[in-house]
């Protein structure tokens, strides 16, 4: 998987929902469901409930954060 594969996927559903899982310690995943905010460079930001929550183009390509869109 290419970054700029991910970027492109990413831009392309720029103000759509999504589901975002996070893949932490112990085994625990945190769901969160919200909106593709921003775009930048290096990272990415979804609104949840009114909060800029950012996530890493690299934690997607590695599987640590995983994209449903909606």
């Amino acid at each position: 998987m290419n970054i700029n594969l991910v970027k492109d996927s990413i831009s392309k559903n720029l103000n759509k929902k999504v589901i975002i899982s996070v893949y932490g310690l112990r085994n625990r995943v945190n769901r969160y469901e919200g909106i593709i905010y921003k775009i930048y460079p290096n990272l990415f930001t979804i609104l949840i409930n009114g909060e800029e929550k950012s996530f890493n183009y690299r934690d997607v390509i590695t599987g640590e954060v995983k994209i449903k869109y909606l």
